[in-house]
């Protein structure tokens, strides 16, 4: 790779606009990168600057113009064939080259592995800072990002700025921000840049692409219903308890942090500051007692249900609704209840929502 040398002290008034790095993915947009579209959008709007989306691939103009309905003024396409599967050294060339010839003041990663990766090198090439996972964005008096995440395992808010530096660079998980609708009647800009890129640039050559599917159906991150389990659950073999009552309403199974440490759950199932972000409709946590660290990945949940012995228990703290109680006697009596609704007659069944 090309060596691109940065000094990212020079004259911060040459800096301008917001950028969001768009992750495109067999044909359409991660879900991360609609949902920073969004909150790049709040801050553009707040500075009075343009919001541009930044898509390198290939054969992605119409995957451009989609993502302007979700709030950019401009996308920026690169087009060459060896970036149409995300690799490291390619993009952050590409990304690199872009920064320094449009210098953006502010620029918005998604914290999937991808984005992780590119921001992570980015800050290192262009010798400037980059906040990781954050939860929230905001702007000081002089306009300086305030990129806020958690610190000290989730017991408190870091309020990161970096004000020497530009640009000023930050990542966020998925689901922290709720995505924008889309709007297919709005109008802006695609802009095609060039930059050279070569087999050069490769660590690797790909030799062919296997698309991982996870087993299990719906993933917590993306289901309306998540049904998680902690440490109460006493032992490893009760998620199955979890996974009938997620499959008769239709969601899917999650867990805290100590389940996981536990090795009673694999760890792709983990909710929580150093796991995975959720906002489904209605979120249960049963037998989980509402460490900081949990909190931080499901507190934005629609309805939040718990279920835990201990009527003191830090969880009930959020939660809408809260059932102190035995949860080996109670969850199985909602699958019961939950088998014999589903066993009624289709017009029984109707009637009984109509009343409620």
């Amino acid at each position: 790779m090309t060596e691109i040398h940065h000094n990212a002290l020079e004259g911060k008034s040459h800096f301008a606009g917001i950028w969001v790095f768009l992750e495109g993915r067999k044909g359409s947009l991660r879900d991360v990168s609609v949902q920073l579209i969004g909150e790049g959008r709040r801050l553009a709007d707040r500075r009075g600057v343009p919001l541009t989306g930044v898509l390198p691939g290939h054969d992605v103009e119409a995957l451009a113009r989609h993502a302007i309905g979700y709030g950019l003024d401009r996308v920026v396409v690169v087009d060459h064939p060896l970036l149409e599967i995300y690799r490291s050294r390619p993009f952050t060339k590409v990304m690199a080259t872009l920064i320094i010839r449009h210098k953006p003041e502010i620029v918005l990663y998604g914290a999937s592995k991808n984005g992780r990766d590119l921001g992570g090198r980015l800050h290192a090439v262009l010798e400037t800072g980059l906040a990781a996972d954050c939860v929230k964005f905001d702007l000081d008096d002089d306009g300086n990002l305030d990129m806020i995440r958690p610190s000290f395992g989730g017991k408190s808010l870091a309020h990161i700025l970096c004000k020497q530096h530009r640009p000023q660079m930050a990542s966020a998980r998925r689901n922290v921000f709720l995505a924008p609708r889309h709007d297919p009647s709005r109008q802006g800009a695609i802009v095609h840049e060039a930059v050279e890129i070569s087999d050069a640039d490769l660590d690797a050559k790909l030799l062919e692409f296997t698309e991982f599917v996870r087993e299990g159906g719906a993933r917590p991150d993306e289901a309306g219903i998540v049904v998680s389990g902690g440490y109460g659950l006493g032992d490893p073999k009760n998620f199955g308890m979890l996974q009938e009552l997620a499959d008769l309403l239709g969601g899917a199974v999650a867990a805290s942090r100590k389940a996981v440490d536990s090795g009673w759950i694999p760890k792709e199932f983990q909710v929580g500051q150093t796991g995975m972000t959720v906002r489904p409709k209605v979120y249960f946590a049963i037998g989980i007692s509402g460490a900081v660290q949990h909190l931080a990945g499901m507190q934005e949940s629609g309805k939040i249900v718990a279920i835990n012995i201990d009527p003191k228990a830090a969880i009930f703290e959020i939660a809408d609704y809260g059932i102190v109680g035995n949860l080996f006697q109670i969850v199985p009596e909602m699958i019961q209840q939950l088998k014999e609704l589903k066993a009624r007659p289709a017009k029984t069944v109707e009637a009984v929502a109509t009343i409620r």
